[in-house]
C-alpha cells in the first residue's frame, strides 16, 4: 500500500496534503514529494495528515527525516492532524516539529488565515489524490 499525496503553495507557506499509510512501502513516495516541495518552494511547510490514515515506525522517522531535509534547506516542517494511532516521537536530533490539532488551526498559525475557498497560487498532486 503506498500514499497519495497533494502540495500547494500559499502565501509564504506550503501544504503537502498526505492521504493512505505511511508504512515502510511508502517511505520512499513521501521521501520523493519532500523533494518536490523543497525544488517548488518556500516558507514553512505544513504536513496535512487529515486524509492518513495511520503511519508505522518507519513512517515517523520518514517524517522526522523531512524535518531534517527542510531545516537543511533553511525551512520548518510542521504537522497537521496527526493520526490517532500515535504521537510522533522524533528521533535524536530532529528539528523541533510544530504539531497543530488540524488544518485550520495550523494555517491559523501563520500570517493570516487562509480560506478553503481561496485558490492556492500552484498546485501539484499524485494521479491518484482522493477528489
Amino acid at each position: 500500500m503506498t500514499i497519495e499525496w497533494r502540495y500547494t503553495i500559499e502565501r509564504g507557506f506550503g501544504v503537502l496534503s498526505v492521504a493512505g499509510y505511511l508504512g515502510p512501502e511508502a517511505v520512499r513516495r513521501f521521501s520523493g514529494a519532500v523533494g518536490w516541495v523543497v525544488a517548488r518552494g518556500s516558507g514553512p511547510v505544513i504536513v496535512d495528515l487529515t486524509e492518513l490514515r495511520g503511519w508505522s515506525a518507519e513512517g515517523q522517522l520518514a517524517i522526522t527525516e523531512a524535518a531534517r531535509h527542510l531545516a537543511s534547506s533553511g525551512r520548518r516542517l510542521e504537522l497537521a492532524a496527526i493520526p490517532a494511532d500515535g504521537p510522533l516521537v522524533p528521533a535524536g536530533n530532529c528539528p523541533d516539529i510544530p504539531v497543530h490539532s488540524d488544518l485550520v488551526a495550523a494555517l491559523a498559525a501563520h500570517t493570516r488565515p487562509v480560506s478553503a475557498a481561496e485558490e492556492p497560487q500552484q498546485a501539484w498532486r499524485t494521479d491518484g489524490w482522493p477528489s
